[in-house]
């Protein structure tokens, strides 16, 4: 198939997708109908495009066991929990459907003798959502159903290596009834979607993925009047005080450390623990490490499957070698995972103490299944070491003193600060971040002031 997108399987190296690339053109027309489509669709009353929404969630949940297995074969992720990607959908979804009469509703002014005088929010028109591989469901929901709760028509792109995740969306919104032309997916080269957003034919763009990526698109996009939100990389910290529950704290941190093989935006990282548990701290986090099974996701009993390519376990296994050769010590022997495949997507969890910020491990995002742990002197200590950082989206403090941990947060540059959970998304909470991690806003009511438009009403009646 001749200019093709193709999505090559993690699990054995077999072409899992292969689809035609959408041309410019075709794209072009896409963009078309949607702006025709959304004008309809914005005039439709809230409670009538809700329900619709609601049963395109319907939809997801009833084919949850087949996403799965999907979700497995095109990034690698076990099947034991890539089902509960759908389970995340559907609270994500139903949240933001459910809140939007109220983070669309007017603000009540007083009228000061006039016939009206309000602020009303407007769709912005056609949103372009560009959406990543490591949880393809959930970003991609995270965007999509608010901007279509707020009347906006919208065009989606999903990453080629989760093609497939692309087509289930436009396959729940047509089960649900949406009118034609309201939701579309397409699937363009990267060189064509430049091209398309040079074009200027959206009204918002939405992005997740790299910095690099993030910070071109802005510049493409500057040629053009419409916003752009970016949710771009993460180096997330977190900080184990000495009154932590060791055990709790050395679980939970793994959990957020290496889940989805630790292809996290919001995935611990980098961890500070207070000199005086620093050893029982890292034996824990051994030990819950060592119990991992990596393998192939589609089978049950695995519980760390491959990295989404090779080149990207490269990219860790460099920066765990540079760091070996700087002096870091690595806790987890690879020979305990049999099934690391030097020159595969299948890559051993790695620990590693003796680290410094000298080194890349600590300092640029990994995206993969290793986390590097510091001792540290107090608590000013560890605030100076996880501000030290060219992103800001998460931070985590495991204490028993959640009014130190409230103070400590009050200091670090970041867009979620959590105590004594992590790697978690709150639908009712801003998902936002500072620095390199990009800005914008998603899920909250405040998402909605990032999708709409703010439209002035200042009416006086006319004399008698």
């Amino acid at each position: 198939m001749s200019n093709a997108i193709k999505c090559i399987s993690p699990v054995d190296g077999s072409v899992y997708a292969e689809r035609p690339a959408t041309s410019v053109t075709q794209a072009r027309s896409v963009f078309a109908a949607a702006k025709q489509a959304q004008a309809k669709w914005s005039a439709l009353s809230l409670e009538d495009r809700c329900a619709l929404l609601h049963r395109a969630v319907d939809h997801f949940v009833s084919h949850a066991s087949d996403i799965a297995i999907e979700i497995s074969w095109q990034m690698g992720r076990p099947v034991s929990q890539a089902a509960g990607e759908i389970g995340g959908l559907e609270e994500r979804a139903r949240y933001m459907i459910d809140i939007a009469p109220e983070a669309l509703h007017q603000d009540a002014l007083p009228q000061s003798g006039l016939a009206l005088r309000t602020i009303r929010r407007e769709a912005l028109g056609t949103v372009f959502v560009i959406a990543p591989w490591n949880f393809p469901f959930l970003t991609a929901t995270n965007a999509v159903f608010p901007a279509l709760a707020a009347g906006n028509s919208v065009v989606l792109k999903h990453s080629a290596q989760t093609l497939v995740c692309g087509e289930r969306f436009a396959q729940a919104f047509a089960a649900a009834g949406l009118p034609e032309g309201v939701f579309q997916q397409i699937m363009p080269t990267n060189a064509d979607t430049t091209t398309l957003i040079e074009e200027g034919h959206h009204d918002h763009i939405v992005f997740t993925g790299s910095v690099g990526v993030g910070r071109y698109l802005q510049q493409v996009n500057a040629v053009n009047f419409s916003g752009i939100d970016l949710e771009l990389g993460g180096k997330d910290p977190a900080y184990v005080r000495s009154d932590a529950n060791i055990g709790f704290a050395a679980e939970s941190l793994v959990d957020g450390a290496f889940f989805n093989s630790g292809q996290s935006c919001c995935g611990i990282e980098r961890i500070y623990v207070h000199k005086d548990v620093f050893q029982s701290f890292v034996d824990k986090v051994v030990e819950h490490v060592n119990a991992y099974r990596l393998g192939n996701p589609t089978l049950p009993e695995t519980t760390l499957g491959p990295v989404v390519n090779t080149t990207a376990a490269d990219f860790v296994r460099g920066q765990v070698a540079e760091a070996v050769a700087s002096g870091a010590r690595m806790l987890i022997d690879p020979t305990h995972f049999p099934t690391d495949q030097p020159g595969s997507p299948y890559l051993a969890p790695q620990v590693l103490v003796d680290v410094t910020h000298d080194m890349r491990v600590m300092t640029e995002e990994s995206f993969g299944p290793v986390v590097g742990i510091i001792a540290v002197e107090d608590d000013a200590q560890a605030i100076a070491l996880m501000n030290d950082s060219d992103f800001g989206l998460t931070t985590s403090i495991w204490t028993s003193d959640l009014d130190a941990a409230e103070a400590l947060s009050a200091q670090l540059a970041t867009g979620t600060c959590f105590a004594n959970r992590c790697d978690y998304l709150d639908p009712g909470l801003a998902w936002t971040g500072v620095k390199d991690t990009g800005r914008g806003c998603s899920l909250s009511s405040h998402a909605y002031g990032h999708l709409t438009r703010l439209k002035s009403y200042h009416f006086r009646a006319q004399p008698q």
